[in-house]
């Protein structure tokens, strides 16, 4: 029953004129730009060792122990983060805080 109702030819001619100019003018934008495409990171699948006294130094250093923290700053997946941080949990390093099925929050024990 409604819709939009129909243009008369008037209103279609100045529709036709603006975006006329602005294909003009937006052509003059265009080539001033230069497009840059974000590089991707290759992302680790296996985490860090739990061994390894310096990752578990640079853990210690942080407050906070959440995955997507982890993640980064270790460029590793977050499945991978959440196993790295149950593991150094088993060991010991790092205590859960607070958590439930989605996201669990650790911090580091203080030795």
């Amino acid at each position: 029953m409604g819709g939009q109702k129909k243009l008369s030819l008037k209103q279609i001619e100045r529709a036709q004129a603006r975006r006329s100019e602005e294909d003009k003018g937006s052509d003059k934008k265009k080539k001033d730009k230069k497009t840059f495409t974000k590089e991707k990171k290759m992302v680790g699948i296996l985490p860090p060792s739990v061994k390894n006294k310096k990752i578990v130094s640079e853990i210690k250093k942080m407050k906070v122990l959440t995955p997507f923290a982890v993640s980064t700053k270790f460029n590793i997946r977050i499945s991978a983060a959440k196993d790295f941080l149950e593991q150094l949990e088993q060991n010991g390093a790092v205590q859960l805080v607070s958590g439930n099925h989605t996201i669990k929050i650790y911090k580091p024990v203080e030795s």
